[in-house]
């Protein structure tokens, strides 16, 4: 395990509850779980990176303990095949997963967008037969280093409770955008679930109690047990609103193919649309401006007692930087649970 300086001047508070590893004993741990769990070489490496960084932006949830879903879900021990192209144009491909996880699948959907986008200005890509494709802001932020500006939405199976029912009809459904500035990418990435299910899962594995009004058990009813929730479902974020851009992506999603793999319009989809900003504004122009509009916002008179006024992503991008030299904090349980996966050994996560 990693040393670090006082606790006080860290980003993350020693807890007797959480160890301190660094990134790389972070992604060995990692690796040897999925490798135990049927995963291995370059798909293993593009997950467990994905997952390390998750971990260094801050995003407990969805770190290391997402080895413990893809190690205990149905779909990782049943049959895979490549991800291929099942339908192409110059600007467009339509992507079968292979019922590969989404941090491969989509990561690969990624990397047709980028190629398209580059040589015809602009993309769209959707990836079917998948499942878990983790932090959109990941892809995106590929995708935005590239020079390219990106729109990401990913459709999935029922977890959220449209308002009024007492059943799962939508998945958590996150959002991004992504934009290339001269300073660096900015990306916005968000949820349209009140909680997300990755959450929900460590909480219940965790025995912690989940927030009030944010859960619903198999009846409907509200719950603060995460195992109850486990078995019926989180609300929108923000009533209607959230509601109508949860509906909308899970439509995205059948463009994207959700139902071409199982017959189910609200499965698991990856949606990438990608445009190059030189084909509307040539020369650098986007980039320069998006960094000019940044400054801007930042700029902006505080309320007293404010610091600064932060953008999207400049949280993450911070944290990160810190963790690297830091360590991750990750749960004893989640580690432990890790190890015994990483040995052959089989544990409860869902």
């Amino acid at each position: 395990m990693s040393k670090t300086s006082a606790a006080s001047a860290l980003l993350d508070a020693d807890h007797p509850d959480f160890l301190r590893i660094t990134p790389e004993e972070a992604t060995e741990l990692g690796q040897r779980a999925l490798e135990a769990a049927g995963y291995s070489g370059e798909d293993a490496r593009i997950t467990i990176d994905q997952l390390v960084d998750n971990s260094l932006c801050g995003y407990r949830f969805a770190g290391l303990p997402r080895v413990l879903a893809i190690a205990t879900d149905v779909k990782t021990k049943q049959p895979r095949k490549p991800v291929s192209i099942v339908r192409e144009t110059p600007v467009s491909a339509l992507v079968d997963g292979g019922n590969n996880i989404g941090y491969v699948a989509a990561y690969r959907g990624a990397e047709i967008a980028i190629q398209k986008a580059k040589a015809s200005g602009m993309a769209t890509v959707g990836v079917f037969n998948s499942y878990y494709s983790g932090r959109n802001a990941y892809f995106v932020e590929k995708i935005v280093k590239e020079g390219l500006v990106a729109f990401h939405t990913s459709a999935a199976s029922p977890r959220v409770l449209p308002p009024g029912s007492t059943k799962p009809m939508l998945g958590t459904n996150p959002i991004c955008f992504g934009f290339p500035s001269d300073n660096g990418p900015v990306v916005v990435d968000m949820g349209t679930a009140s909680f997300m299910w990755g959450e929900v899962m460590l909480h219940a594995h965790l025995g912690e109690p989940l927030p009030e009004g944010v859960g619903f058990d198999e009846q409907g009813r509200p719950s603060t047990d995460g195992k109850a929730v486990l078995k019926g479902g989180v609300a929108p974020f923000g009533g209607h609103k959230g509601y109508g851009l949860s509906f909308a992506i899970q439509a995205l999603g059948i463009l994207a193919g959700s139902h071409l793999a199982h017959g189910n319009v609200r499965d698991y989809a990856f949606h990438f649309w990608v445009v190059d900003p030189e084909i509307m504004l040539p020369g650098g122009e986007f980039p320069k401006r998006m960094s000019e509009y940044v400054k801007q916002i930042k700029d902006t008179p505080k309320q007293p007692g404010v610091d600064e006024i932060r953008i999207p992503s400049e949280r993450a991008y911070r944290e990160r930087e810190r963790r690297r030299k830091e360590g991750i904090l990750v749960d004893r349980k989640v580690v432990e649970s890790l190890k015994i996966i990483a040995t052959g050994g089989m544990i409860e996560y869902q």
